[in-house]
């Protein structure tokens, strides 16, 4: 199955035109007539099956024929992760995470952060574009950068938690995450949290944690944190 992606469609649409660049996709590569079925998301949940009508290279129409909404999972994701050094690193984690499952995401500038400017419109394509290779009907949100203190000082649903590699008194994210729960997890940029911002954390409520004995790269980190997240909630 190829999934395509469409925000604007709605539960009571019945018909809608893809894109140019989408257009001449279904019509000179896919080779889609009318009559032929494709399926489409609005990355809200819904996964529509919808039938061409009009196979045109600059506007392929469409009607929708049948609707699935898919069902909200229980917990909700929140990584908030400072950007990398090196944009692919981060591209890599943003397409990895959404093909595990992640809800939302928030870059953080931090005191140690080597990169405080990111590309909002690029991440967004590349969220969209593993949502589609995933077969997944929900798109990630992606928040505005924020300051690592602005960040920890919003009124946060779940159990919270910041990874981190200085030497004291943690726990594994593992053993203290609970199924069918909010979580959000900070993971820091390539010089780690700094010291004050590490105690912030902690006395907004956030948990200090481990994510095992090696020293991790941010966006391995913050691929470990994701996965344990959904793996804990798959048992």
């Amino acid at each position: 199955m190829q999934l395509f992606y469409n925000p604007d469609i709605t539960e009571n649409t019945t018909q809608f035109s893809f894109p140019k660049e989408e257009s001449k996709h279904l019509v000179k590569v896919l080779r889609k007539s009318m009559g032929d079925t494709v399926n489409i998301t609005n990355g809200k949940g819904f996964l529509f099956t919808a039938k061409i009508s009009v196979p045109n290279v600059n506007k392929c129409t469409a009607n929708i024929i049948s609707k699935v909404v898919k069902p909200k999972r229980l917990y909700n994701i929140h990584l908030a992760v400072a950007p990398t050094k090196m944009n692919d690193r981060y591209e890599w984690f943003l397409e990895k995470a959404t093909e595990i499952g992640i809800d939302t995401i928030t870059p953080i500038i931090c005191n140690h952060s080597e990169r405080k400017i990111i590309k909002p419109e690029r991440f967004e394509r590349i969220l969209q574009s593993a949502m589609k290779q995933s077969l997944s009907c929900n798109l990630p949100k992606l928040n505005k950068a924020t300051t690592f203190k602005d960040f920890i000082n919003q009124d946060l649903n779940g159990s919270k938690f910041i990874a981190h590699c200085e030497e004291n008194n943690k726990q594994s994210l593992k053993q203290l995450l609970k199924p069918k729960t909010d979580v959000v997890i900070l993971i820091g940029p390539e010089g780690d949290f700094s010291l004050k911002e590490i105690s912030e954390a902690i006395n907004n409520n956030y948990k200090p944690v481990t994510l095992g004995e090696s020293r991790l790269r941010t966006e391995t980190a913050a691929i470990v944190a994701c996965h344990t997240a959904a793996f804990v909630n798959e048992l």
